[in-house]
């Protein structure tokens, strides 16, 4: 079982060996969203099935958003987070799972080209959704062509209908009210926010309505997690990175987020992948933060 990273060799010894296995595309763009489709339609990993960021792993709510467009909901019950891109339920998650085809019995590999960005909200809600079988392909599609294998084109045939069943979360979800209540408690909750060190400082903000960072979160843009190549650094370096920038904090008291709680994951994977232990996802994350009223906001390079 691969739970964190699976190489290109490895995904394709598995293809070879006719493994219980299914393929995700990823690929997304949140200023262009339909690149993404557009970009799978011209070119994926043969036999992958396209997992759309906002209409596959999101379910949107109405959230006003920077140009004050109101996104109309997609699904009937209750969103599982806030924010752009708020998390459908876990029900609703495993009912578009079995659409695909996709069983408790295979192995998910998740990938984009956009250098990890997008795949992990995927390897995260399976993760969420008590799948344990499920792996990023290390340096995205990229690696698997810069490896020579072949790209196919256009829609896939459609899967049977499968019926995956829910098992008990394997990664920590928190809401807004969580992370506000332990807003000063440094030695209960350490806040790291992926977004770039820009965004972060609240020198510019291209999707939320208020710019800055939720007091004491520490920045470590999901970005510094890949190395000149696009695939994952070393877990050795990635610890010490970690270490570093935790500075003596328990890293059990993590709780990562972005803007939207998509490009957090990438921190929760590396952590695991350093072997720090699974770490909690504020998937409301900045755009819900900001649209709450009262709660507090800092600028600047200070946490």
């Amino acid at each position: 079982m691969y739970d964190t990273l699976i190489t290109v060799p490895q995904l394709q010894a598995l293809m070879n060996d006719k493994a219980r296995l299914m393929v995700f595309d990823c690929s997304f763009d949140l200023m262009k969203p339909e690149a993404g489709p557009a970009a799978y339609l011209e070119a994926h990993i043969p036999g992958a099935v396209y997992a759309n960021l906002d209409t596959a792993l999101s379910a949107r709510h109405g959230l006003p958003g920077r140009d004050g467009q109101v996104v109309v909901a997609q699904e009937a019950g209750q969103p599982a987070s806030g924010g752009r891109h708020p998390l459908p339920s876990r029900e609703s998650f495993a009912t578009w799972l079995s659409s695909v085809g996709f069983a408790n019995d295979m192995q998910a590999v998740v990938y984009d080209r956009n250098g990890a960005n997008y795949c992990g909200r995927l390897w995260w809600m399976l993760q969420w959704a008590g799948h344990g079988a499920a792996a990023v392909l290390d340096g995205g599609l990229q690696a698997w062509q810069a490896a020579g294998h072949p790209l196919a084109q256009g829609e896939e045939p459609a899967h049977f209908q499968s019926n995956f069943v829910l098992q008990p979360p394997r990664v920590a979800l928190v809401g807004t009210q969580q992370v506000a209540a332990r807003l000063d408690d440094a030695a209960g909750q350490t806040l790291i926010d992926a977004r770039a060190a820009a965004r972060y400082r609240g020198e510019v903000e291209p999707l939320d309505p208020i710019a800055g960072h939720i007091p004491g979160a520490l920045n470590r843009p999901f970005s510094e997690n890949l190395g000149p190549d696009g695939r994952f650094k070393p877990a050795a370096q990635l610890r010490a990175e970690f270490e570093a920038l935790l500075a003596g904090r328990d890293p059990a008291t993590v709780v990562h987020h972005c803007g939207s709680g998509v490009s957090a994951v990438p921190n929760v994977l590396a952590m695991r992948i350093a072997g720090l232990g699974d770490t909690a996802l504020y998937a409301g994350s900045w755009s819900e933060w900001s649209n709450t009223p009262s709660l507090p906001v800092r600028q600047g390079a200070q946490a």
